[in-house]
């Protein structure tokens, strides 16, 4: 462990960070999971877009890939809306 003050202050806050961060990756991980199984509802959808603008804008992921999930999961949405 670091020897100055304020380094040993950074390697706990970095581990808090990492921490928070694991945690919400692996909860975006679960509802996008869950929205793009087949039998996924429009209300699993919209939370994990929801979820995927809170990550991108936290930094946990790229606002591009961000982009990306949300137009695959609104492509999604269309065509479940559509077939009914």
């Amino acid at each position: 462990m670091a020897n100055i003050k304020s380094a040993k202050k950074r390697v706990l806050v970095s581990r808090d960070r990492r921490d928070r961060n694991k945690a919400r990756r692996t909860e975006l991980r679960t509802r996008l999971k869950r929205a793009r199984a087949d039998e996924a509802t429009v209300e699993q959808i919209q939370a994990a877009s929801a979820i995927v603008d809170k990550s991108a804008g936290k930094g946990i992921i790229h606002r591009n890939k961000a982009a990306r999930i949300k137009s695959q999961l609104a492509k999604k949405q269309n065509a479940m809306s559509a077939s009914q």
